[in-house]
């Protein structure tokens, strides 16, 4: 072979191999992400987009180098299963991240909605989050809990309501029924039905790994309920929660009046801390005022707030104990007697050391 044959040949080799090389580090380059800030960039994959459909709407968006290479690399590692939808991507996601993003269907609604219903609280103040955070009113909310064939359809739907919830004297026939917890909805025009049933499910999950315990007791739910929501507003801490229902367990057992403050505030429709109640309020009689006259031996006609699983475990689980009394600190510490003397005891202790709590 003449020299410069054998020269020609050596620069073609070379500049096929710088070729090759060159196309190597754009095509790994091209799978890094666009930028190392974190850019969000919404985007829309269309139902029945194909891998170029979809790179070039990434390339678009400017969330890939390049859409031949985004190509390739489904072609060379078989990706299938991208899903439509509307995703919330970030430039700062390579190619693999974004794929998998795709794959996982991880939809990002710009208009969804989180609501938290808390533990210890009344459906007054659901009503009030849900108008807060949706597009329904309180009316709303109470008026749904009205509708009687709407709560018989829920009776029907679920095995833990029963025609206990139809009672006359009960407020609101889904007290203590709908599980607390943070919810998520598509948008503000999520109906009061729509959240109820997420409550309600949510409940049904919680319930049914306890409906042996509840069947083994002997326990009706709306029974287990009503206790674990006083426990749930008697105490504050989880530790004192089988004690206080202990209380109430041996109290009724003794035909004993509970004498819970807690009932008589949702007696009265008055939030706790809101003010002392008066004795006039303690004297009169009411289904859920277990300080009221005729409530020996009674619990609440219902639940008086939502309810925590602990709560509801320590209403199926009591500690056994011979405490007919208790009184919280006001860090909401428990102090457990079993006579009136070491009851009074207990307060007086509070008092004098300055752990009384006192309403502002």
């Amino acid at each position: 072979m003449k020299k410069g044959i054998l020269i020609a040949v050596i620069v073609v080799v070379l500049v096929i191999i710088l070729g090759v090389a060159g196309l190597f580090l754009f095509y790994n380059s091209s799978l890094k992400a666009v930028s190392e800030n974190s850019n969000e960039v919404i985007v829309e994959i269309a139902k029945g987009s194909t891998a170029t459909d979809i790179a070039k709407v990434l390339e678009e968006n400017k969330l890939i180098k390049s859409g031949l290479v985004f190509r390739i690399y489904t072609k060379l590692n078989n990706v299938s299963g991208m899903q439509a939808g509307t995703y919330k991507l970030n430039q700062n996601m390579d190619v693999e991240k974004i794929i998998e993003n795709l794959q996982k269907g991880t939809d990002y609604f710009p208009d969804e909605i989180n609501i938290t219903f808390l533990e210890g609280k009344n459906m007054r103040w659901i009503a009030k989050q849900i108008a807060e955070n949706t597009n329904n009113t309180e009316d709303d909310v109470f008026n749904k809990l009205e509708d009687k064939e709407y709560i018989k359809s829920l009776i029907d739907k679920y095995w833990f309501l029963t025609d206990d919830i139809l009672n006359e004297n009960i407020y609101y026939p889904l007290e203590g029924y709908l599980f607390p917890d943070t919810y998520n909805f598509s948008n503000k025009d999520v109906t009061v039905e729509q959240i109820f049933t997420a409550m309600l499910d949510q409940m049904d999950d919680k319930l049914e790994d306890l409906k042996s315990d509840i069947e083994k007791e002997g326990y009706s739910v709306h029974k287990v309920l009503t206790v674990a929501s006083i426990v749930e507003l008697e105490a504050a801490q989880v530790e004192d929660r089988s004690g206080v229902a202990s209380v109430i367990y041996n109290r009724l057992k003794k035909n004993m009046s509970l004498g819970s403050d807690v009932t008589t505030y949702y007696a009265i429709k008055v939030d706790m801390s809101e003010r002392d109640l008066y004795q006039s309020e303690l004297d009169k009689y009411n289904p859920y005022n277990t300080r009221g006259p005729r409530m020996e031996g009674k619990l609440p006609v219902g639940p008086i707030a939502t309810v925590s699983i602990e709560s509801i475990k320590a209403a199926l689980h009591p500690d056994e104990t011979n405490y007919l009394y208790f009184v919280s600190d006001k860090n909401g510490k428990n102090y457990f007697a079993t006579t009136q003397a070491e009851h009074e005891k207990n307060v007086q202790n509070l008092k004098n050391s300055g752990l009384w709590y006192n309403y502002d």
